[in-house]
C-alpha cells in the first residue's frame, strides 16, 4: 500500500513539474519584435551584449548542458558551417545555465570559436521564454532565435534537429536575405 502512494506522490510530482515548467515558461517571442538586451560573461569572463550585435545577424541559440550528445552535436554543427554562417554576415552565440568554467572545458574539448554564454540564473533564458524551471534545477531549452542586423526577431526554432539545424539557418538566412 505506502508503495503505491509512493508511486502516486511521484507521478503527481512529476505531473507538476512539467505543468510548472510549461505554464511558467514566458510569453514568447514574436517574429519582428525586439529582441531582449542581455549582458553575460564568456567562457573567458567578457562581458556580450545583443546591442553589441547590431549591424549584423545573429543565431542566439539556446542549449541545455555544455558538453552532452544532443548539445555537442549542435555547437560542432555550428562550428563546422561557422565560415558560410560569417559569410552571410551573422554571428552565432550559445547560452546555456552552466557556468563560464563550464564553458570554457567545453569549447576547449570541441574547438569551438564562438561564444558560449553564461545565464547561471536564467534570466536571459526565461526572457526569450527558452527556460525550464523545474523549482531547483533551471535547463534552457534547445531553442534558437535568429535575430536581423537591426536587432528584431527574424525567425524562430523551438523543434530543433541538432544534426541539421545550422544548415536550416544558414537556407532561412539565404531567403531572409534575398526577401530584403
Amino acid at each position: 500500500m505506502t508503495l503505491k502512494i509512493t508511486l502516486y506522490t511521484a507521478l503527481l510530482l512529476i505531473a507538476f513539474m512539467g505543468y510548472r515548467s510549461y505554464a511558467f515558461a514566458g510569453e514568447m517571442l514574436q517574429i519582428g519584435s525586439p529582441a531582449p538586451d542581455f549582458n553575460l560573461n564568456d567562457a573567458k569572463g567578457q562581458s556580450h551584449k545583443l546591442s553589441n550585435y547590431i549591424g549584423h545577424y545573429v543565431v542566439l541559440y539556446f542549449y541545455p548542458k555544455d558538453d552532452t550528445p544532443g548539445c555537442t552535436k549542435e555547437a560542432c554543427q555550428f562550428r563546422d558551417d561557422l565560415a558560410q554562417l560569417e559569410k552571410l554576415g551573422a554571428k552565432v552565440v550559445g547560452v546555456s545555465v552552466d557556468d563560464s568554467d563550464s564553458h570554457a572545458k567545453f569549447a576547449e574539448k570541441y574547438h569551438l570559436p564562438f561564444p558560449l554564454l553564461a545565464d547561471t540564473d536564467g534570466k536571459v533564458a526565461k526572457s526569450y521564454g527558452a527556460l525550464s524551471d523545474l523549482f531547483v534545477i533551471k535547463i534552457a531549452k534547445r531553442y534558437t532565435f535568429l535575430i536581423d542586423s537591426k536587432g528584431n526577431i527574424a525567425k524562430i526554432y523551438t523543434n530543433v534537429d541538432t544534426s541539421k539545424h545550422s544548415q536550416q539557418i544558414i537556407d532561412d538566412l539565404k531567403k531572409i536575405q534575398n526577401n530584403i
